[in-house]
């Protein structure tokens, strides 16, 4: 079998590139580039037992992807490629749309091309209604988004659902929370270009003095510390359940439908417990600075991942104190 990752080289690609091909299978990779670099590529290859297979390319070049395509008989997609800062997201939402979107239709079509319609997708919790619900949520909830970011996921989800049902897609929308940590062996981890719109990248350059401290946003939350709560899942677990969703795909060959899965936890740390769980692990001092709420965050935001428990057949197995080990260990190894 041969599966196709879009954005596998950046952080939740790598890793499920790592898991897809250690379970024998033909892994192709496309990324643009734009957030990592190709020196991931030569590192996911120490993990797997044969090279996987790279083709540099946007999503949104239509010749190039049917090149691919072309020379590879793709049986399933597992689809990364999106912008995910929330903030960014507010600054510049057509940057977004263009990407999200625009990049996600091409592949569609493509696919559609070349008979090609499992797909995988990376969605997010930021598609549930945080105003009017309390968590934790669950796939049933309902769902309203509070920046453009999450409606990119969410008109994707919709796009997805419309082809499933016309077009004979199968589709699980696999609805994060927030991925954290690194592979054990310390090779790959999370290492974006720019500066970090996730909590732990940017520890880990405050700890190197990259950053003189952590902006804690804070605006006296409902929360016992008063800063926000989330549900970190380890990227391991995150990429483990690819591979299981597709094997759902594969085992339902007759089945088209589309269908969501939250991956979570179930329980949550605040701003303030990753702070002091940090400075544990790296017995580090870790200086932060508390600052105004950032526009289209939510107070708190955690799982119920009982369908990923009864339909994947799995659950979570590693702690956020494991994932902050091997986070360290990978940027140690740098």
């Amino acid at each position: 079998m041969t599966i196709l990752i879009t954005w596998g080289l950046g952080y939740i690609g790598s890793h499920t590139a790592v898991v897809f091909a250690n379970a024998w299978y033909d892994v192709v990779i496309v990324d643009n580039l734009s957030n990592t670099d190709i020196g991931v590529l030569e590192k996911i290859n120490t993990l797997v037992p044969k090279p996987v297979t790279f083709y540099q390319c946007d999503l949104r070049d239509k010749i190039g992807l049917s090149k691919i395509f072309d020379v590879n008989k793709i049986d399933g997609v597992i689809h990364f490629a999106a912008f995910k800062a929330v903030g960014e997201s507010c600054e510049k939402p057509f940057l977004y749309y263009d990407n999200n979107i625009g990049g996600g239709n091409c592949l569609y079509e493509t696919m559609q091309t070349y008979g090609v319609r499992k797909v995988v997708f990376s969605s997010s919790c930021t598609v549930y209604n945080t105003v009017d619900n309390q968590p934790p949520y669950d796939e049933s909830t309902s769902l309203k988004t509070i920046n453009p970011y999450g409606s990119t996921k969410l008109i994707a989800e919709i796009i997805l659902q419309d082809l499933s049902t016309h077009l004979g897609f199968q589709t699980i929308a696999l609805r994060y929370f927030n991925p954290i940590g690194a592979h054990p062996s310390g090779v790959i981890g999370e290492n974006p270009g720019g500066v970090p719109s996730n909590l732990l990248p940017y520890i880990y350059g405050v700890l190197l003095w990259t950053y003189e401290h952590l902006s804690v946003w804070w605006d006296d939350y409902p929360t016992p510390d008063g800063t926000c709560v989330r549900d970190y899942l380890h990227v391991m677990d995150l990429a483990e359940a690819h591979l299981k969703t597709y094997e759902l795909l594969k085992m339902k060959d007759e089945w088209k439908s589309f269908d969501v899965i939250n991956l979570g936890t179930g329980e949550w740390t605040s701003v303030m417990e990753m702070i002091q769980l940090t400075e544990k692990a790296t017995w580090k001092k870790l200086p932060y600075k508390l600052c105004p709420k950032r526009a289209g965050d939510a107070t708190s935001v955690y799982a119920n991942p009982q369908k990923a428990h009864d339909v994947l057949w799995r659950k979570a197995t590693r702690s956020v104190e494991d994932a902050i080990r091997d986070w360290w260990k990978f940027i140690q190894s740098q």
